[in-house]
């Protein structure tokens, strides 16, 4: 980093807040009260992420009558939920290419299914009044690389032969029409398979749409332990206890309690800036008129997207996972990580030099080798659960919800029946191999970004076997 592009990067983060700008609002709701003494239910709900919220707001939807619990550990939509870009994609795979390579017969149903939740999700926001500044914008893969543009190209093609509308391919003029950087070489525009949103804002208001349906929610209140009780399971709290027929895990990043699940899943730190809002001047420099959420087509990409006072969240690039799979609130803030993002917003937009960041924040996101949410049943079928979202959970944990449900229930649909869902992902091995692994894979990731994008025997070995690394 040039001493001057240092200079002007560090003096961008001098105001910055160490919280998630989407969290640091005041339509941010009081937390409940914990649970004190014995609950009972039909459904306990564990985790007040996405996940959890949208399984007990649908177990309402389903069956007005159920009796539904949900106790969250910290407060509602504070781990990533509250910290994501507020991307809301269609795609149940982590991206169509990567349902292509690994579900080819089902991804026209995948596909189906993706929009439908999404759809479904729009009309929830709209329902339940949830004013979560949800557009439906789409999103622009972004070519900054010749080699991205020639594969950006050929995969458009690929679409058409597979039949999928609705995605453009975009020039350099094309692109640089709508949004104006100089890194810009060309892309792919998604027009209406991912929505922008306020991520906490989606959280806060699909809690308080459980509380009108009837869901008792316990914040502060965190799962220790799950055994079986009778016919059904019980939780030990802290402060007491929780006896239901069924128990859904929405846990994700956290240790499920359903020890044998741990495996499948390792912590990756992300991290996001957030600008000060822009002038009209400064908005008119880039131009962005349409709002679509981009992201870079590199290994180690970025994310960026406006907010609904034109603010730039950039966020992405470093993917970092800390050895052993540790979570602490510590890894939350990385200085060395938001000064590179800081240097590589400038390189993207330099028209905004002078621009601030107001917030700039991390978080762990729940990872699995095939990036997908895989799923599963405990204890003859009483308990259910999903994990591995990687990223793309703002959309997908209702899908998931759907499918818990499902498994709950006992019931055969066109959820359970997909091999998506029957199927799980290869767990990562113990320490120390998972970090060397997940070393050399992020290396050798950053090598092939500056080498046309060839990749080297390590990353052609995990294609084959179907392994991978990605937040």
């Amino acid at each position: 980093m040039a001493p001057a592009a240092m200079s002007i990067a560090a003096q961008s983060l001098s105001g910055a807040k160490p919280v998630s700008y989407w969290l640091d609002d005041p339509a941010k709701p009081d937390a409940l009260p914990a649970l004190t003494g014995d609950e009972h239910a039909d459904l306990l709900v564990i985790g007040g992420g996405y996940s959890g919220l949208w399984t007990a707001l649908i177990a309402k939807e389903r069956d007005p009558g159920r009796d539904v619990v949900l106790i969250e550990g910290h407060e509602v939509g504070w781990a990533a939920s509250g910290r994501n870009g507020g991307f809301c994609a269609a795609s149940l795979t982590h991206g169509l290419a990567n349902g292509v390579e690994r579900w080819p017969d089902e991804i026209a149903k995948l596909e189906e299914l993706g929009e439908r939740n999404l759809d479904s999700i729009e009309a929830a926001v709209a329902r339940y009044g949830i004013d979560c500044e949800f557009e439906r914008t789409g999103e622009i893969d972004v070519a900054t690389e010749p080699h991205q543009l020639e594969e950006l190209r050929e995969w458009h093609e690929e679409l058409v032969k597979l039949g999928i509308t609705g995605v453009d391919f975009l020039d350099r003029d094309a692109l640089r029409a709508e949004v104006d950087s100089p890194t810009f070489l060309g892309g792919l525009w998604d027009r209406s398979g991912v929505a922008m949103l306020h991520p906490a804002k989606l959280a806060w208001g699909l809690k308080r749409a459980c509380e009108g349906l009837g869901v008792r929610i316990y914040e502060h209140t965190r799962g220790l332990d799950l055994v079986r009780s009778g016919s059904g399971m019980a939780v030990r709290t802290p402060y007491g206890r929780v006896f239901a027929r069924r128990v859904a895990l929405g846990t994700n990043i956290f240790p499920s309690l359903v020890k044998r699940v741990r495996p499948y899943t390792v912590p990756v730190y992300d991290y996001a800036l957030m600008t000060e809002p822009l002038t009209p001047e400064q908005l008119e420099s880039i131009g962005w008129k349409g709002r679509q959420g981009l992201g870079d087509s590199a290994n180690q990409f970025h994310y960026f997207r406006l907010s609904a006072d034109n603010r730039i969240l950039w966020g992405g690039y470093d993917a970092i996972y800390p050895y052993g799979g540790r979570l602490s609130a510590d890894l939350d803030q990385r200085p060395e990580t938001f000064l590179k993002l800081a240097e590589q917003f400038f390189d993207c937009f330099p028209q905004l030099s002078g621009v601030h960041f107001s917030h700039a924040w991390g978080g762990a996101i729940d990872t699995c080798s095939r990036f997908t949410a895989f799923f599963g049943t405990a204890h003859q079928g009483r308990v259910a659960y999903a994990a591995g979202y990687t990223g793309l959970g703002v959309g997908s944990t209702r899908f998931g919800a759907d499918v818990m449900l499902d498994l709950l229930a006992g019931e055969e649909t066109e959820r359970t029946r997909l091999d998506m869902v029957r199927s799980k992902p290869m767990p990562f091995p113990p320490e120390p191999f998972a970090w060397a692994g997940i070393e050399i894979t992020k290396r050798s990731l950053a090598r092939a970004d500056s080498n046309g994008g060839h990749r080297n025997l390590w990353l052609k070995t995990m294609d084959k076997l179907g392994l991978g690394f990605d937040s």
